[in-house]
């Protein structure tokens, strides 16, 4: 064999991965048909958070004046704001390759396709390894409509020169919401449009309505129970043509909104195309390579992390997958990634960060009269002179017989520094009794977490 581990993807679980394998004496190429460091490096995390930070200045020179300062606004140069970001993401991307070539391991660019279970065939190369890990992420999806075919999707918002006057954002997920937030911040005109009658479904819903109001607030016009039928283009305009279901069937209406741009954020697919999984007889599904919970598919020596198998989409969670298979390989360590306890974050305005349970899903789990309730809702020291802006919320999910926290959920400025922490405290376990008896920092928003009563 050429190679002890063969990765197919450098993203986030593709590099971990290889880095890892290579650390524990691995030979180790890793092949890549775009750029170096993936989803979250190039057209995902990193981009869309610096974009968050530009658009955050609104706010803050809108509230700057009330402590005091006497700021201009003129808005915001959108095209000096995308160049500079694409700029940090080619810092990024050499960054990577660099480590690559310094942890030893071979960089190949083109895209990979099985030959058998051993060999990949990289254009007119073919190369052969012991091991091989699948780590190609997913790809964002269009709308199977008419005119399915038109506007943007997320990986193309990041190519954008400039920004539109208006937007039409199809879904209701993270990435339409986050970019919906985005957009309204840096000036555009904002119109959402949900197939359901709320945002974020995964999310607990008390907190959900919390961001909603906010994001309505911040000039984002919501179009709740929409679903779209077409999509058309005419002049300068995009047009999306939709059936308005008011939770009665028998009286729906057809609606069509327009506006400069559309961005379709309604989900995304695992990125099998090309690989010809069948020549190594992988079993996988439309949107999914199936794994066990050693990342192991159905043939032994072949594995896959992280949007590929669509389990748990985040960064995070295929990082540890990609260690975890090169721990388990290549240094004997039976090692199995929690997928139960797993802190998220969206970074809307404000965010919108959680771990463990929801107050739906501990109802569902325990029955109502099995849990407890903590709340506070408050606006946080930095918006009192202004006495404007975004109130935060903070709600604990507590075991009313154990008393252990099951559930850790807020809404607010610095929510996913803050929830990072807590998600320590509830991977291990802690009570309620463990939060009250933690000093509070004073003044701070987390203090909550620990006053609660």
């Amino acid at each position: 064999m050429d190679f002890d581990l063969l990765v197919i993807g450098a993203g986030s679980g593709g590099l971990a991965a290889a880095k890892r394998a290579a650390r524990h004496g691995a030979k180790v190429a890793i092949i890549e048909g775009n750029r170096v460091g993936g989803t979250c490096v190039i057209r995902g995390c990193v981009p869309k958070k610096l974009l968050v930070y530009g658009s955050e200045y609104k706010e803050t020179l809108q509230n700057a004046e009330s402590y005091g300062w006497d700021i201009k606004n003129n808005g915001c140069n959108s095209q000096v704001l995308l160049a500079n970001v694409r700029k940090e993401v080619d810092r990024l991307n050499q960054i990577y390759i660099k480590s690559l070539e310094s942890a030893g391991i071979e960089l190949i660019t083109g895209w990979a396709s099985f030959v058998d279970a051993h060999t990949i065939k990289i254009g007119e190369r073919c190369v052969s390894a012991s091991n091989i890990l699948i780590a190609v992420g997913g790809a964002p999806t269009r709308l199977n409509i008419p005119g399915g075919e038109l506007g943007w999707v997320s990986d193309d918002l990041f190519e954008a020169e400039q920004l539109p006057e208006s937007i039409l954002i199809i879904g209701a997920g993270y990435i339409a919401c986050e970019f919906a937030c985005i957009l309204a911040g840096l000036g555009v005109k904002v119109t959402q449009i949900v197939r359901k009658h709320r945002l974020l479904n995964e999310f607990d819903t008390e907190l959900v309505k919390a961001v909603e109001t906010e994001m309505q607030e911040l000039g984002i016009k919501l179009e709740f129970g929409c679903s779209p039928n077409s999509i058309q283009k005419q002049g300068n305009n995009y047009y999306v043509n939709c059936t308005r279901n008011n939770y009665d069937p028998t009286a729906s209406e057809q609606l069509s909104f327009n506006a400069m741009a559309v961005l379709q954020a309604a989900g995304r697919g695992a990125f099998l195309k090309n690989l010809q999984l069948e020549a190594a007889a992988i079993t996988h599904e439309k949107d999914r390579i199936i794994v066990n919970e050693y990342q192991q598919t159905n043939v032994a020596h072949i594995y896959a992390v992280g949007d590929v198998t669509n389990r748990v989409n985040l960064t995070p969670v295929a990082i540890d997958e990609g260690r975890a298979v090169a721990d388990n390989v290549f240094a004997g360590i039976k090692r199995v990634v929690n997928h139960e306890i797993i802190a998220t974050a969206v970074f809307t305005q404000p965010e919108f960060a959680c771990v463990g349970l929801s107050e739906d899903e501990a109802t569902n789990r325990f029955g109502i009269e099995n849990i407890v309730i903590y709340k506070a809702k408050f606006r946080s020291l930095q918006q009192a002179l202004p006495a404007a802006g975004p109130r935060c919320i903070l709600k604990l999910v507590v075991a009313k017989t154990s008393n252990q926290i099951l559930g850790c959920h807020m809404v607010g400025n610095h929510a996913a520094e803050i929830i990072q922490m807590a998600a320590i405290a509830v991977g291990m376990g802690a009570t309620k009794a463990d939060f009250d008896r933690t000093m509070a920092l004073h003044p701070s928003i987390s203090e909550e977490f620990v006053t609660m009563v």
